[in-house]
């Protein structure tokens, strides 16, 4: 299931284990057979961009031992939000340094936020386009892509097309996050045609309702997925990686991810064993 016929793949983000040393996260993914992780890259987690070259190295040599990829450092860069000269600076440097960072750990993506709140849909989005051409260079050069994720101001694939349709560079793309997709009123079908020419890969999750967006165990809530895996079809994105984001870390309430990790991938496994085939 992806635009070069590799098999679909299977991660989760340390959003869900907030805090969790790399060895702990390493034994969770390989004993619920999930072949990647995405980190979240937040001075709160133990890889974040301060992490020095040294460190980097040492998480790096663990994944690789472990037979377990990074995928993305997620950051939180708001690319379509309003900057003065010296808030704009410091965007820069932080898409740099995020960029820096997952060539280091050898991630092939990055994760950056819309962020427009609520300014005038042209000016966020031409804001948010000029950044990620001008950080695209960059991110080529040290083999690594900046996805835009569906959220916030722009929770819609349409949304996010509209600004890497500006953008043009295969170094910027989006990440589908199916949740604010599906709190936009988009159908899964839109997102992926309006995505596809862009999409890295898919973030999945599950909740109870619009109005209650606690972390439920897939399968166990309202969202579409059976729906989403069937409009990815053989268009999941380059490494065909489905990543479940179980957002324990704003929801702490919520049951602990390590028990859920299993039957969240056989759940996944079950869908995608009854999608038709495109």
């Amino acid at each position: 299931m992806s635009d070069t016929g590799t098999a679909v793949r299977f991660a989760f983000s340390t959003l869900g284990v907030p805090g969790l040393p790399v060895a702990e996260v390493l034994r969770l993914a390989a004993g619920a057979g999930y072949q990647g992780v995405e980190l979240r890259a937040h001075p709160e987690e133990p890889v974040h961009p301060l992490t020095g070259l040294r460190e980097r190295a040492a998480v790096r040599g663990q994944f690789a031992d472990a037979g377990v990829e990074i995928l993305a450092v997620a950051g939180y860069p708001k690319v379509a939000a309003a900057r003065d000269a010296a808030g704009e600076e410091e965007l820069t440097q932080e898409l740099a340094e995020l960029v820096f960072l997952a060539a280091d750990l050898g991630a092939p993506y990055v994760r950056v936020f819309p962020g427009g709140g609520g300014r005038p849909s042209e000016a966020a989005e031409a804001d948010a386009a000029r950044r990620l051409s001008a950080v695209a260079p960059l991110a080529a050069e040290r083999g690594v892509r900046v996805l835009l994720e569906t959220h916030d101001s722009h929770r819609t694939g349409a949304a996010a097309a509209r600004i890497l349709d500006r953008v043009g560079h295969p170094a910027a793309g989006a990440l589908w996050d199916v949740l604010h997709s599906w709190l936009g009123g988009e159908r899964p079908a839109e997102t992926h045609a309006a995505l596809a020419p862009h999409l890295g890969y898919v973030q999945v999750k599950d909740v109870a309702s619009a109005e209650d967006t606690a972390p439920l165990p897939l399968g166990a809530g309202r969202l579409p997925l059976a729906d989403v895996l069937a409009a990815l079809g053989d268009g999941a994105g380059p490494g065909g990686w489905l990543c479940w984001e179980y957002e324990k870390r704003w929801y702490p309430e919520a049951a602990a991810l390590p028990a859920l990790l299993a039957a969240g991938r056989a759940h996944l496994e079950g869908l995608l064993g009854a999608a038709p085939a495109p």
